[in-house]
């Protein structure tokens, strides 16, 4: 009965699950076919909106800044070299390199005895020399005399000769009395002219005597020279750079020995091209004074100074483009000639223009700007300057239009928008923040231990860390340079 029963059972439920596997199959095969046979219907197009940046374009004048790299430079150099050959025997305790002098103080002294022993020869000489000139002239007034006397003993000679010729006239005088006469005025005349010679040799011994005075002093002029070359001092207020010499060394004629530079006078070279060049020069053709600014970033540090365009080079340079300006600096502590600075030149002013993130201009010259319904438009521009990030444009038609910050290629006219503009609310960072002491002491400490640094740099750095509010891009980069 139990075995009956429970065959009933499993006849049942095998039925049950033979019918649930057809009911499936109908329901799966339904399915298909309503699928197969249904009209298909197009869902709904939905317009896809992009979220862009936008800023209002506003039109003002604005002095472009044009950013060039260049080099510190020197308005006032000299190189120390040896004018004669020797040993140097006396060296300035501030011969070295960085040494600062002043002007007129003593540098080098090479051994003078050579060049003093020739100043006393020549000196010896000059003596001899105004010797002979005097002498010559004594000799000259002796001269002079002597032909006076012999002139005068002529005149005598020349009456006497008359007397006898106006004596044989009256009959009272012989032809041999007027002989003798005449023969005495002979001799006379032919002494005054040997005189005369004694005169002329005597004024030539007074000319060369003058030159020989000439001649010596000459020779002293250029033995107290070379005793003057053998003393190098310094020719004005300066810093010694490139110093290789040490005492007792033999140097020959016209070694360098050092550079000397005046810190105090310090210029700017830098090279723009020639498009930058055209835009500082006035209506004139000439280069405009502009001011600059030149910084130094310099282990954290920002050293700045401000000066004047002063002069561009004569020619561009062999194998160079664009032209070398050269702007002078004021007051620039601790900017060394050789430093690589950053220079910005205030350009003249330009009116009309809006200032506008780079991305926003296309390559096409164009800026997409929002029209109605919130589509964007595409407005033609004049690119005027590029300024960092950012560009200075101008167009008709810009003045209050809200254009796309950041373009994408899936931007375009007529494309539909949502606006995202920034609100007057929104905080910039601070300039200056609070530091804990902690935190301040180790900046000084990291400022203090730093080799790299020079004192005057470190003094700022200082100074700037000491006060109750600091800058936030100086704490943010020495932070940078401990790691922090």
């Amino acid at each position: 009965m139990r075995f009956l029963r429970q065959s009933v059972t499993g006849v049942f439920l095998a039925a049950l699950t033979a019918a649930l596997l057809l009911y499936a199959g109908q329901l799966v095969f339904s399915a298909i076919d309503a699928q197969l046979n249904a009209e298909k219907k197009t869902p709904p197009v939905r317009e896809r909106v992009f979220a862009v940046n936008v800023v209002t374009a506003d039109l003002q004048t604005v002095a472009p800044e044009l950013t060039a790299f260049g080099r510190v430079e020197s308005r006032r150099a000299l190189e120390l070299r040896t004018a004669v050959a020797g040993r140097v025997v006396h060296l300035s305790e501030d011969f070295e390199d960085g040494g600062a002098v002043r002007a007129g103080e003593v540098l080098v002294q090479i051994d003078p005895a050579d060049a003093q022993a020739a100043l006393d020869r020549a000196e010896a000489d000059m003596m001899d020399a105004r010797a002979e000139e005097r002498d010559a002239g004594r000799a000259l007034i002796l001269a002079q005399d002597e032909l006076q006397a012999t002139q005068d003993q002529a005149q005598l000679r020349e009456r006497a000769f008359q007397r006898q010729v106006d004596l044989r006239q009256r009959g009272v005088g012989t032809a041999a009395t007027v002989e003798t006469a005449e023969l005495a005025t002979v001799q006379a005349r032919q002494a005054v002219i040997s005189r005369r010679q004694a005169v002329s040799q005597a004024e030539a011994r007074v000319d060369q005597a003058a030159t020989r005075v000439a001649r010596a002093q000459l020779a002293l002029d250029e033995a107290q020279r070379e005793l003057d070359d053998t003393t190098i001092m310094a020719g004005f207020d300066g810093t010694l750079q490139a110093v290789n010499l040490v005492q007792g060394r033999l140097v020959s004629a016209n070694e360098k020995l050092a550079d000397l530079v005046d810190p105090d006078l310090l210029e700017a070279a830098f090279r723009v091209s020639t498009a930058q060049y055209a835009r500082l020069l006035d209506a004139g053709g000439d280069l405009l004074r502009a001011p600059v600014r030149v910084s130094l970033d310099a282990a954290g540090a920002g050293l700045n100074a401000a000066g004047q365009i002063s002069r561009a080079s004569g020619a561009a340079g062999d194998g160079q483009t664009g032209r070398l300006v050269y702007a002078r600096l004021q007051a620039a502590p601790g900017f060394e000639p050789g430093d690589f600075v950053t220079v910005k030149v205030t350009e003249p002013e330009v009116a009309a223009v809006a200032r506008v993130p780079a991305s926003a201009l296309g390559a096409d010259g164009s800026v997409l700007v929002l029209g109605a319904e919130d589509r964007l438009e595409s407005l033609a521009v004049e690119l005027v300057r590029r300024q960092g990030d950012d560009v200075l444009i101008r167009g008709s038609g810009l003045k209050g239009r809200e254009i796309v910050t950041g373009r994408t290629p899936l931007l375009g006219a007529g494309i539909k928008v949502r606006p995202l503009r920034q609100g007057a609310g929104v905080q910039a960072l601070p300039q200056l923040i609070e530091l804990t002491d902690e935190r301040r002491a180790r900046l000084v400490a990291f400022v203090e231990g730093s080799s790299v640094m020079p004192s005057a740099m470190k003094e700022q750095m200082l100074q700037q860390l000491a006060e109750a509010r600091v800058p936030v891009r100086l704490v943010t980069r020495i932070e940078s340079r401990m790691g922090g």
